[in-house]
């Protein structure tokens, strides 16, 4: 009985009310954002996906070819708020609505407090919320109509913890924390739920390639309490929780995982 369990246990959890369902995410080419293309696709649910970067896209889409009837990219720049809003209607039109909103785009930029010019300042504002919220409000009239919806803003313990250097980016995930709680009770009225997931430092290729070092990931490991690399894969089943109907009374929330680093 105890390695039946453990089989049991080992299993992707199947959520049936995201059969057919519509999801549009942000920053979708790679990393979390790849991992919950696919995490999404594998439950039978309809993706539309964007992303600025169209070689990795491209990449992605050969991989997921198997799914194509239900998947559609877009190559935009979610600094352009016309563009952002004009691919959230061009993929409701394509599947019939947006049921599920993920805001996972980011811009982990670095710099010293005196070297933030205001062109920085405003990029790094634009990039990870500005663009949260303008496909939050975009969606809105279309969930409101469907009397339903599930948003999900990625912030990061990088708005708890305040690193050094990585000012702009932690005040923009400490906003999406204060955005996320502002909209729950603004949009629960229509059956739409507006959460956030705070993910710790997460092994993808990006990370692994720019950030990684002996030393840092030794430093990562003494103050987790799971001594394991937390991978894009683990999020997107956090993500796939909160879009489905098993999280129906979840709104307003901010939900970290980091491995207890926090």
């Amino acid at each position: 009985m105890e390695c039946q369990s453990e089989l049991v246990l080992s299993q992707p959890a199947k959520y049936f009310s995201l059969e057919q369902k519509t999801i549009f995410i942000t920053g979708g080419a790679t990393g979390i954002g790849a991992a919950m293309v696919t995490a999404f696709l594998k439950q039978n649910a309809k993706v539309a996906f964007i992303d600025i970067d169209g070689t990795a896209a491209d990449k992605l889409l050969q991989q997921l070819a198997d799914y194509q009837d239900n998947l559609l990219f877009e190559k935009v720049d979610v600094t352009n708020v016309d563009t952002l809003k004009q691919s959230i209607d061009r993929a409701s039109e394509k599947f019939g609505g947006i049921d599920v909103l993920i805001n996972n785009v980011a811009n982990d930029m670095r710099h010293t407090p005196q070297e933030v010019d205001y062109q920085d300042w405003q990029f790094c504002m634009q990039v990870n919320l500005d663009a949260a919220f303008f496909a939050s409000q975009k969606v809105f009239d279309i969930m409101r109509k469907q009397k339903s919806g599930v948003i999900i803003n990625f912030s990061s313990i990088n708005a708890l913890l305040g690193p050094r250097n990585m000012v702009g980016y932690s005040t923009a995930k400490a906003g999406l924390i204060g955005m996320t709680k502002s909209l729950a009770k603004d949009y629960g009225r229509h059956n739409i739920r507006v959460n956030a997931i705070l993910p710790g430092w997460v092994a993808t290729d990006k990370q692994l390639a720019s950030y990684l070092s002996e030393r840092e990931e030794k430093r990562w490991m003494d103050e987790m309490a799971i001594k394991k690399r937390i991978e894009p894969a683990e999020v997107a089943k956090l993500a796939l929780f909160l879009a489905s109907d098993d999280s129906a009374m979840i709104t307003g929330q901010h939900i970290t995982i980091d491995g207890g680093r926090t």
